[in-house]
This record gives structure tokens, C-alpha cells and sequence, in this order.
């Protein structure tokens, strides 16, 4: 679309009162959006076709998730307690999709406070998956992935603190990068106290490819003297030279659908093909990162969380509160548990790191099971019981310990619900994981999507 804008092969305006006629048709029955900012986006396609044609998504539309400040309007978040006000500002992310051209096209749905593998709350409604209405897009960027998958925006930006864009990007059958913390600025992001341990949560792009996906990356990234974890990292060409792809079928002992388990090794497989060398890779000393996560992402800002609501009980949404009463039946949190927990978390990283000095990349599924039917909380998974903690013990190890992961697409698996693969990389190789991805994407060739359906 960049291109053909910038050749006058397409207008803007065009772009984008397709994408809002696609809004038209397929949003009624997803819910994907917040808002839609219809009257905005014609008056920058009509001043985008006016103007020199400069800037790498020149004339694009693009969404972003209801948990980015858009100057001018307000971040709700799906919450009765976020502030009603209109953000002074963009948010970082928004501010640079605008200085390569790009036009925002609408803001997309969140659970309440960004707290749920589930996107629902009591101002927005329900998002569905447009592969399956009574299933969820997942969360928290449920309402970006359904946007993208269904052609109601072609990429856009979501924040990933325990899966966030990978869930969703897996449900939906879209590509979606969780970078390094300090890669893309979060500034802007809310909520703005979000992270009981900073890093945990970042930002990243999504898309239908991973083609897409990476031009995204290439402009969002960059340093932010207001981000106290932003580092000034050059994108920078990666080198595939000695290069080992390890593949982890399942995290340890928990168990995954067979059809996921048949997408990594397929995904292996096409990678083994176009001359990569592949083995199995079983890492040792993060068999608890997903408590960990746990304690840091859940135990830690219970106690907040319910100060925040406190009074109002009646007005928090199912998707803030779920969780909450189990994790304030724990004893209180103390200082030095906290400490202890940041000593294990930086155990855990150096452990990790060091084995994937040889095995610079990880090749394992997204969560252990496809998209699951709205408010489904018990999985039979080859023989076993797992409830959704377990499921996604594939994802959330990786927001504790700060290294990225790229979500791939790679096919369609029971009941014809798509099914990504993860590829997980060492802190700032997100360009390496972009690479392998596309060649992955080229090896497995054109699989359904639904446009297709």
C-alpha cells in the first residue's frame, strides 16, 4: 500500500475509505474497536494526497490499541476508572507512525486495564474472533488482531506484558513482535503504573505478514530519553552466520494440542529445509519463570489493583477482577520477597542466556492451545486437565526475562483455527528473529487466511 500511495498509483483516500467500508461490514459482528475516527482520517488522506509523498507509510491507515494516548481523545482502557479527559499528546508509538505518513484510523478494543487473555469490558463490549465468532480474539490486544486479521486495518501497534500481541497474533492467524524492553518506546502507553518491575510490559507491532510486521518494527524503534530502560540501538543488518535454531515442543512437562505440536515441528522442518541448522533445544533453570511472572505481574499489584476500585466494586469488569480475590488471599508481599524474586529472575536470565550463546534462537508454540471459546477456562490437552496459567506458560517466561519473540503464522490446525509458531531470540536480535521469520514465511508458503473466508 506504502508503495503504490507514494507512485500515485493509489490515493490515500482511497486506502482508507476502503479500509473504513471493510469497518463497515465486519465490525458489527467483531467489535474490534473503540472508536473509529472516520472524519479525521479522510482529512489527512485528502491532505496526504495534496502533499509531497514522503515517509514509509506515506497515506497508509493504521490502528493502534485503546491503551495508546491519540492527542485529542481519551484512553479508556475498557475502564469506568481510566480518566474520561482527551490525551495532550500521542503516545510515542502514535507520534512516529505519524512522521512516516501513516494515518491513524481508529483505536482498538482492550480487557479492562489490560488484565486479561480475554477482550471484553463493561464500556466497549466483547471482540470476537473473526475466525470464529464465539471464540476469543484473545488479550490484551484482542481488538488490534481481529482489526488486522479481518482486513479492517492492515498493521498496527499493541503491548504485550504476558503474551499480549502473541496470544492474539496466534489466535487470530496474524504475525506480532514482543521486542526487547527499551527497544520501542512505551511512553504513552497506559496504564502508566502498569508494571509492578519495569520491562515486564512493552510495545510492539502486528500485522498480517512478517514482512509487515518488520517495516513497522523499523520505524517504531528507537531511543527515548524519557524511557529509563531505552537504549540506542541501530537497526542493524543480522548475521545468520553459525547459526542454531533449537526447538522446545512444549514448556517441560506441560502438554500442547497435537496440531500445535505438528505446526513446530512442520515450522522446524521448512526451516531445517532452507539449510538452518535445527536440533532440540530443552532449556535448563527456567522451569519457574512462569510463577515468577506470576508473582511480579499478579501478587505484587493485587493489593493496587483493588485500591483502584475500591468502592466501585460493582463497576469493575469480570476481566479486571478474575484473578484478583485468588491473589489477595496470599499474605501480604514483603520487601524482601520482592528482592529475592529480582535476585531469581536475574539467575534465571543469565542461565538462559548462557545456553543460547550456541542456540541463538528458539523455535516453540505460541500457547498450547488455539483460540478457546469466550470464557473457557479448562483445556483437555493429550490426555491431561490444564487451565490457562499452564496453557500460556509458553509466552509469559519471556516477558520475566526480557527477550523477544516473533509470533509467525503458519497454518490451520482443528477446527480450522489458525495456528502461529514463536520464534524467541536474545535480547536486541529482534532483526534476526524478523529475518528468520520471513524465511519461514517463504518456506511455508500461502496458507488461508480469513479474507479467505
Amino acid at each position: 500500500m506504502a508503495s503504490l500511495a507514494r507512485a500515485g498509483s493509489v490515493s490515500s483516500l482511497e486506502l482508507v475509505d476502503a479500509h473504513l467500508d471493510r469497518i463497515e461490514q465486519r465490525n458489527p459482528e467483531l467489535n474490534a474497536f473503540t472508536m473509529v475516527l472516520a472524519d479525521q482520517a479522510r482529512e489527512s488522506a485528502r491532505r496526504a494526497d495534496q502533499g509531497l509523498k514522503s515517509g514509509r507509510l506515506h497515506g497508509v491507515p493504521v490502528t493502534v490499541k485503546d491503551s495508546f494516548d491519540v492527542a485529542g481523545h481519551p484512553t479508556r482502557l475498557g475502564s469506568y476508572f481510566a480518566p474520561e479527559v482527551p490525551a495532550a499528546e500521542d503516545a510515542a508509538v502514535v507520534a512516529r507512525l505519524r512522521r512516516e505518513g501513516a494515518i491513524i484510523l481508529g483505536k482498538t478494543n482492550t480487557p479492562e486495564f489490560l488484565v486479561s487473555y480475554e477482550t471484553d469490558n463493561f464500556i466497549t463490549g466483547r471482540t470476537n474472533n473473526p475466525w470464529d465468532l464465539e471464540r476469543t480474539p484473545g488479550g490484551s490486544s484482542g481488538g488490534e488482531a481481529a482489526a488486522i486479521a479481518s482486513g479492517c486495518s492492515p498493521g498496527g501497534v499493541g503491548s504485550d506484558g504476558g503474551g499480549s500481541i502473541r496470544v492474539p497474533a496466534h489466535f487470530c492467524g496474524i504475525a506480532g513482535l514482543k521486542p526487547t524492553p527499551g527497544r520501542i518506546s512505551p511512553i504513552g502507553l497506559r496504564p502508566s503504573d502498569a508494571d509492578a518491575i519495569k520491562g515486564i510490559t512493552v510495545v510492539g507491532p502486528m500485522a498480517r505478514s512478517v514482512a509487515d510486521v518488520r517495516l513497522l518494527f523499523e520505524i517504531l524503534a528507537g531511543y527515548d530519553d524519557r524511557d529509563a530502560l531505552s537504549a540506542p540501538v541501530p537497526i542493524r543488518e543480522p548475521v545468520l552466520d553459525d547459526l542454531r535454531i533449537g526447538v522446545m515442543e512444549q514448556f517441560y512437562e506441560v502438554p500442547v494440542r497435537p496440531s500445535i505440536r505438528k505446526s513446530v515441528r512442520d515450522a522446524a522442518a521448512a526451516l531445517g529445509g532452507i539449510g538452518f541448522e535445527v536440533s532440540e533445544f530443552r532449556p535448563e533453570g527456567i522451569e519457574r519463570a512462569p510463577n515468577l511472572w506470576n508473582f511480579f505481574s499478579g501478587a505484587v499489584v493485587a493489593r493496587s489493583m483493588k485500591e483502584r476500585i475500591a468502592g466501585r466494586e460493582a463497576e469493575a469488569h469480570w476481566t479486571y477482577t478474575e484473578n484478583l480475590d485468588r491473589a489477595l488471599d496470599l499474605p501480604p508481599i514483603t520487601a524482601w520477597q520482592v528482592v529475592e524474586s529480582m535476585a531469581a529472575r536475574d539467575a534465571m536470565r543469565r542461565k538462559l542466556l548462557a545456553q543460547m550463546r550456541r542456540t541463538k534462537v528458539v523455535l516453540m508454540p505460541v500457547s498450547s492451545i488455539p483460540a478457546f471459546r469466550h470464557r473457557e477456562r479448562s483445556f483437555e490437552v493429550e490426555g491431561k486437565t490444564i487451565g490457562l496459567f499452564k496453557a500460556m506458560m509458553t509466552v509469559t517466561p519471556f516477558n520475566l526475562l526480557g527477550l523477544p519473540a516473533l509470533v509467525v503464522p503458519f497454518g490451520l490446525g482443528e477446527e480450522g483455527l489458525p495456528i502461529g509458531v514463536q520464534l524467541v531470540g536474545r535480547p536486541w536480535e529482534e532483526e534476526l528473529l524478523l529475518e528468520i521469520g520471513e524465511r519461514l514465511e517463504g518456506a511455508r508458503g500461502a496458507i488461508p487466511t480469513v479474507l479467505d473466508i
